[in-house]
């Protein structure tokens, strides 16, 4: 078993949450049930599935929850394409949060390949 808070996954992700709920908060108010909810839950996701994925007693299932934050990753990838063409945020933030999500996906699909091992 993992210690959630030692991987540098969590952190780097944690990390990203942070960046998001941020980055959101400049969006308009219009967005708060919109793409404003969305982003956040999602950006939650990604650590909470790395925490919970550590409590399992094998690796198999810990890697289903790595691959769930991927998922989330990817779906938080598209809600900044979509930010992005509604005006909602620049071209040079949506490259550095997209720059930082690529990274946590990363480090996941490594971390999951040395599970697997």
């Amino acid at each position: 078993m993992h210690r959630f808070k030692e991987l540098e996954i969590w952190k780097k992700s944690r990390l990203f949450c942070a960046s998001i709920y941020n980055t959101t908060s400049k969006f308009p108010a219009l967005e708060k049930f919109g793409l404003i909810n969305q982003l956040r839950r999602a950006s939650v996701s990604i650590p909470s599935n790395i925490a919970e994925g550590t409590s399992r007693d094998s690796n198999k299932d810990f890697i289903r929850f790595l691959r769930i934050a991927v998922g989330s990753a990817y779906e938080i990838e598209t809600q900044l394409l979509i930010a992005n063409d509604l005006g909602f945020l620049s071209k040079e933030d949506l490259q550095k949060l997209i720059k930082e999500l690529h990274v946590i996906i990363k480090m996941i699909s490594k971390f999951t390949t040395i599970l697997k091992t």
